[in-house]
This record gives C-alpha cells, structure tokens and sequence, in this order.
C-alpha cells in the first residue's frame, strides 16, 4: 500500500515538473527578444538612425565637415575651411530622446525629439522593423546684412519617419520619409514644404568597422530643379566608449535643414566633402536608480 502511494506521489511529482517545463517553453517562445544595434551610433552619417540612447544616457556628438576637396592646394584641399555643430542627447526614457545642437553654419541653433515607436523583434508576435519618429526645429541666428528678419521666419522644421530592419549580424537598411518646412524662403518659386525619401545601410566589414552610404532622394519640384540630391559615404570606427565616423559627401551642412534641401555639391565634379562624427556616451542615471 504505502509502495502504491510512493508510486502515485511521484508520478504526480514529475507530472508536475513536466508542465512547469511545458509551460517556461511556451513563455519563452511568446516573449519578444528585441533586436540590438541595427546602427552602432544614433546617427548614420548626416541624419538621423533609429537608435536611441536609451534611459539616463547622455551622448556628446561632435561633428566637423572640412571644405571641398576640389578647392585646391592653396586651401589644403578643404582641410583650411570647415564647419562643426556641437551636440547632446539625453534618453528621458528607452523610447523618448531630446537633442540639442549648435552649428558654425548660418550660426544656427537646434532641438529635436526621438520616439522609438516600434523595435524589431523575434517571437510569437514578431516585429519585422524597427520604427522611430523625428521631429526638429532649427533657429539661424545669422545676421542678415540687407533686413532684419523676424524670428519665426528664421525657423525650418523637420519631420522623418525612420524605418528600419537588421537583415543580419553584419547588414541594416533604413527608409527616411521626410518632410522639411522653411518658414521663409528668398522667392515665391521656391517652396516652403520640401518632400524627400531616404536611404540608408550599414554594412559590418570586420568587428569594428562598417561601411555605410546614406542617399536623400528630393521629390520633384523647384527646390529639386535647384539643387542636388545628398549622398555620403563613410566607415564607422568603434573604439571603446566611443564611435568615431569617418566619411565623405557632397553636402556642408550636419542636420536636415541644410542636408536635405540645401546641398549644392555635384559628386562628379569634385564636390565633396570630407568630415567625421565623434560620439561619446555617458551614463548620468542607471537603471537600478
């Protein structure tokens, strides 16, 4: 009898270890496993990546863009002229991002928000892309020697939808949607509202280093008969806490009010570009704070 009980108590013992198992597979195979570093920095080159700091991280971005390389040896090939914007992006939480910058160009001031709407992911109910919304303003604090303007005609605003996937370890593409609004532009033919579609990749050549090419297709219209579509290409270098990006493009300005609708370079002509993005992450609130 009591050989019988046994037998019972530890049938119903490994019955019970059986669906305590069952049921850890089942939560696995349903939980979201989020895909990581679709891009190494919260920039791709010029614009803007999906990725964000993340809660209590802050990012000090640098970016410098020398003078074009066609401008001859009397300007060291462009190293003698050069642009930089200074920046900071602090993480509110893992979704939201707010930005601040300040660019030699134009002399011009800017502040942005980041929210990752959407993160790839893998599992039961699996996320192809990763999406994130952008949204910026830009201030040109420039003096202007023939009118003062008012400020709010020295505003432009910018709207991106950036859509991306990790096709593997090694490679991520990016879909930018875009809409950039000047409060004031120099004639009626030019327009205010500016439509352009984005692409970019990254594609990892060894542990630290990866090549990446970023193109902005302008929509058709007065501001795509005057001026050129942008592209760069470059290398992102991980050393550490930092991210050093190396690259060259046909564009002089470093944010979207320039990049987008206001690149004049030509590529075939000798138009380009050199410069790099130095970023560098700090941890002001972990999150076991």
């Amino acid at each position: 009898m009591a050989a019988a009980l046994l037998s019972v108590s530890v049938s119903a013992h490994a019955q019970d270890d059986l669906l305590k198992t069952l049921e850890t597979q089942v939560t696995d195979s349903a939980r979201a496993e989020y895909v990581q570093a679709t891009f190494k920095g919260t920039r791709i080159i010029n614009g803007q990546s999906v990725e964000t700091p993340g809660a209590g991280t802050m990012v000090f971005l640098i970016s410098h863009r020398f003078g074009m390389l066609n401008s001859g040896a009397y300007n060291f090939f462009g190293l003698d002229q050069a642009t930089i914007r200074l920046g900071l992006e602090y993480g509110i939480n893992d979704r939201l991002t707010v930005g601040v910058g300040r660019s030699s160009l134009e002399k011009t001031y800017d502040g942005f928000l980041k929210y990752r709407a959407l993160r790839q992911s893998t599992g039961a109910r699996a996320m192809p892309v990763s999406v994130t919304l952008f949204a910026s303003s830009a201030l040109t604090s420039l003096k202007f020697p023939d009118q003062e303007r008012p400020d709010g005609s020295r505003l432009t605003y910018t709207y991106q939808a950036l859509i991306a996937r990790k096709f593997s370890p090694s490679l991520s593409v990016q879909l930018m949607p875009t809409l950039v609004h000047r409060n004031f532009v120099d004639t009626r033919a030019e327009q205010n509202d500016v439509y352009a579609l984005g692409i970019a990749g990254r594609q990892k050549l060894t542990k630290r280093v990866a090549l990446t090419a970023e193109y902005y297709y302008l929509l058709p219209g007065a501001t795509a008969d005057r001026f050129r579509n942008s592209l760069a290409v470059g290398f992102d270098i991980e050393t550490g806490g930092h991210v050093f990006q190396l690259h060259f493009t046909n564009s002089q300005g470093m944010i979207e009010k320039f990049f987008v609708p206001q690149t004049t370079g030509r590529w075939l002509d000798g138009d380009i570009y050199f410069g790099f993005n130095i970023s560098r992450v700090f941890t002001l609130k972990s999150k076991n704070d």
